[in-house]
């Protein structure tokens, strides 16, 4: 599937550059057209999801032309107008050439993401359960949340990772991401217009693997009676996706390597070799060195897969992602399951800062779901969580909880006001503060709306 796609217009200046920045920043894939004629070129190659109109000072009345031309060639694609400074004749005019909304500069990143969620969940509203649930599953690229520093370098890298045609190597604990990461490569690469396969390596057993990885002719084997392509086939040209990896055979390992090794497939009963032209990425949550000295890994098809690594950390090393982890999640679930549940409370929040986080993300989803069914309020509160989960939960002196730990369940109970925290910890000001640049903890740009 496609990248999301938001076509930024006008006249180049400082507020066009923050707002490219802001949009890449949150997922999306922005695209520039300086001029009417870039606009349709743009139309024509892309599916987008919505347009921003950039109005200078100078170039306000100018920028309302290119604005109904856009609509005038794609009147389903939402537009926003952003402003230097508006006036209610300048939001009449511009509402009645058919934008959808307007922002006015300063633009941060919350005013900007505040229009875009405005006139997504508009959208959203006219779309059935099955077609909300399908975006949500194959929108990777928004999925990937998180503003620590770690998680930004990822996001970054991927990018970089994305428009190389390099095998890569994902590692990482259950539950971190690792499919994700996968797909966002995926969406951002050359070949994202072709298949993305996946390929479960613990689920197949040595006797299958010739017919599960490279397919069969017919009357190959007693009950072949019709041709099936394997794996890598159904890959041609797209992307093969290993998971689970240090799961995998000795003998697998073997078949898997060759394939790599001459870009080659042998189908069973095939009188000679087929081309192989995929993208190999590979994933595990094992340490594939220690693989290698237990000899239950080959050397050799590991130093083949380790072109490029990407490590995802675990969620207790960015807990500081949490509230935007949790915004997102309740986003998700408020679609599919048409409610209306608001935020994660100040105490809920504490809680899930404290918490070591053994399942990672996919036990943060998972958690949130239990306490959105629960939920009958506005917003979810340390009472809708299972009781499992909160008989887990260590508070007050407790030997296991972290500086970082603490500091964190404060500034999240506390809302991130600093001087409130430090009051909470009995520390200085700049105790707090000298704290946050030690552990390098950034304030999430979302912890204003969970509360």
């Amino acid at each position: 599937m496609e990248n999301r796609k938001v076509l930024i217009f006008g006249e180049r200046d400082e507020l066009y550059d923050t707002i490219v920045r802001l949009v890449g920043q949150n997922g999306f894939s922005p695209l520039s057209a300086p001029s009417t004629g870039a606009i349709a070129a743009q139309l024509e190659r892309h599916h987008l999801t919505l347009a921003i109109a950039v109005a200078s000072r100078s170039s306000i009345r100018e920028c309302l032309r290119p604005l109904k031309a856009l609509l005038g060639r794609a009147g389903t694609v939402p537009v926003i107008l952003a402003t230097h400074h508006s006036s209610e004749k300048l939001v009449i005019e511009a509402l009645r050439a058919g934008a959808s909304d307007y922002i006015c500069a300063p633009i941060t990143n919350r005013s900007l993401m505040a229009g875009i969620r405005r006139i997504l969940q508009n959208q959203a509203g006219a779309i059935t359960r099955e077609k909300t649930s399908a975006a949500v599953a194959t929108a990777p690229q928004d999925l990937m949340v998180g503003q620590s520093r770690s998680m930004g370098a990822i996001k970054a890298y991927i990018a970089k990772v994305a428009q190389t045609d390099s095998t890569v190597l994902i590692t990482g604990e259950t539950g971190t991401g690792k499919e994700l990461a996968t797909e966002l490569i995926h969406t951002q690469s050359k070949r994202h217009r072709k298949p993305l396969v996946r390929v479960n390596c613990a689920a197949i057993p040595d006797g299958l693997v010739e017919s599960e990885l490279f397919g069969y002719r017919k009357g190959a084997f007693t009950g072949a009676m019709t041709a099936q392509k394997g794996k890598f086939a159904l890959a041609h040209s797209g992307t093969l996706f290993l998971d689970e990896i240090g799961e995998m055979s000795l003998y697998t390992q073997a078949k898997i390597l060759r394939s790599i090794e001459s870009r080659e497939i042998f189908p069973l009963g095939a009188h000679g070799a087929l081309p192989l032209d995929v993208r190999v990425i590979a994933a595990t949550n094992r340490d594939p060195e220690k693989l290698i000295e237990q000899r239950a890994f080959r050397r050799d098809l590991f130093y083949r897969l380790d072109c490029v690594r990407i490590h995802l950390p675990p969620l207790r090393e960015r807990k500081e992602d949490i509230p935007d982890l949790a915004a997102r999640r309740i986003d998700e679930l408020n679609q599919i399951m048409q409610r209306n549940v608001h935020s994660v409370a100040d105490d809920a929040l504490a809680a899930l800062a404290h918490y070591q986080w053994p399942g990672n993300v996919r036990e943060l989803n998972n958690l949130l779901e239990a306490a959105f069914i629960n939920c009958e309020r506005k917003h979810i509160r340390l009472v809708d969580f299972p009781k499992g989960f909160i008989k887990k939960l260590s508070y007050g002196a407790n030997s296991s909880t972290t500086e970082r730990d603490r500091l964190l369940a404060v500034l999240a109970a506390t809302h991130w006001n600093k001087s409130a925290a430090a009051r909470k910890l009995k520390w200085s000001r700049m105790r707090v503060y000298r704290s946050l640049r030690r552990y390098d903890i950034v304030q999430p740009i979302s912890s204003s709306r969970i509360n």
